[in-house]
């Protein structure tokens, strides 16, 4: 699978995105001045029976979609076969990882040495970075001369104020790394991007809305502050996760063995949030479907609103004013309702909607009068990945010699 390069400075980067429950994949073909989607989609859940990898070949007119039963075989390994498959060859693999902890503040190439940090920061992320590992190693098994990456979502958020990376927990804990990391970070990173130094100029709040869902405070394009912390758990209301809660909480839930800590985990990562409220799902759109003849699930969606609005106002507290607000994930870039009804009430701030624009999902949907811009925006997590990937292994000046083989490459 090793490609023969089209010029010499492009190359084809496989951009690998492992949750917890679903695989997110593209390849794209960059060079110095050359950037170009070829292969898109994967797998919705790897949890559920005869799981499928569906691949959107965008190289021809129209574009061509295949299935790929995984069968027995992994993940990787059938991802691997189907780029085979459709003549796809790779020249470097770059991962989105959820977790970098205190000590990886920037994308990195991968090595033995580098793996073994990452397995230090798996009490960090016990969800998703076990995955990640064996993804790296299944990958470094098949595909020893490939050059791997791994792009950090907590990386964005390191420029952030100490002060707003501080817990009110003991001194000594920080030194362990018990702090705030803020997470999205790829997603604000493209944002900031696709708008450009003019864009992004000013006090802007980006709200990545989706199954994870977070807010983030930037100046300039730069960090200040965000809603996550230690954990993805943290902030605003999710699909299936909560967001703040009080400790207490908690600690009333684990007295009397209630709950264990492994049972409270799962009960706080997969069954609160609007799934928790609703008790119907933690999908939005059914949810707002349902809400005008289903109680609950209407208390799930204003609750969502209701929060997402609360940090807003305490993020354009920190900011000092707001120049542009930003909507992307999948609730912010496709529900309009949802958009409308955070943005209600906000008129002190200085935000005024256009009720046609946001409806039609137009890029800026604040009305003309409107102090604040208002834009809907597509995060492009996985182009982010593939431009990292390429800086660290393929820019000038950078050693391209074959990657160091690594210790114990097989799955384990």
């Amino acid at each position: 699978m090793t490609a023969p390069k089209l010029t010499p400075d492009r190359q084809r980067i496989l951009c690998i995105d492992l949750g917890s429950s679903s695989l997110k994949i593209a390849v794209y073909e960059l060079g110095a001045d050359y950037e170009q989607r070829l292969v898109d989609g994967g797998i919705d859940r790897l949890d559920a029976a005869g799981k499928t990898l569906n691949l959107t070949d965008r190289r021809q007119s129209p574009a061509r979609e295949r299935r790929y039963p995984l069968g027995g075989g992994t993940p990787m390994a059938t991802l691997l076969a189907a780029l085979a498959d459709l003549d796809v060859p790779i020249d470097a693999v770059g991962h989105r990882v959820l977790h970098g902890g205190a000590a990886h503040e920037e994308p990195a190439r991968v090595s033995t040495d580098f793996l073994a940090s990452l397995a230090q920061l798996l009490p960090f992320d016990p969800l998703h970075l076990p995955g990640a590992l064996a993804a790296i190693r299944e990958i470094a098994a098949a595909l020893p001369q490939i050059g791997q990456v791994v792009c950090f979502d907590t990386s964005f958020h390191h420029r952030m104020p100490a002060v707003a990376q501080r817990l009110p927990l003991p001194r000594e804990l920080f030194a362990e790394g018990v702090r705030r990391y803020g997470f999205h970070g790829l997603s604000y990173e493209s944002i900031v991007s696709e708008l450009g130094p003019a864009g992004a100029h000013g006090a802007m709040i980006v709200a990545h809305l989706g199954s994870g869902a977070s807010l983030a405070a930037m100046r300039n394009g730069k960090p200040v502050d965000t809603t996550m912390g230690f954990s993805a758990l943290g902030g605003v209301m999710m699909a299936t996760r909560p967001g703040d809660l009080d400790p207490g909480a908690l600690l009333y839930l684990l007295r009397g063995g209630r709950y264990t800590p492994k049972e409270l985990d799962t009960v706080l990562s997969q069954h609160s949030g609007l799934l928790g409220v609703s008790q119907l799902s933690g999908d939005m759109r059914t949810l707002l479907d349902k809400r005008p003849t289903d109680a609950a699930a209407a208390d799930a969606v204003e609750l969502f609103v209701y929060i997402a609005k609360k940090h807003i106002g305490a993020l354009v507290a920190i900011l000092g004013r707001l120049d542009t607000l930003v909507f992307t994930g999948g609730i912010g870039e496709r529900s309009a309702p949802v958009r409308a009804e955070i943005c209600a009430g906000l008129e002190h701030l200085g935000i005024e909607l256009n009720a046609e624009r946001n409806a039609a999902g137009e890029g800026i949907i604040s009305a003309d009068s409107s102090h604040v811009i208002v834009r809907v925006i597509a995060a492009n997590e996985n182009l982010m990945v593939a431009r990292h990937t390429y800086a660290v292994l393929f820019a000038p000046g950078v050693d391209r010699a074959p990657p160091p083989a690594l210790a114990n490459a097989a799955v384990s």
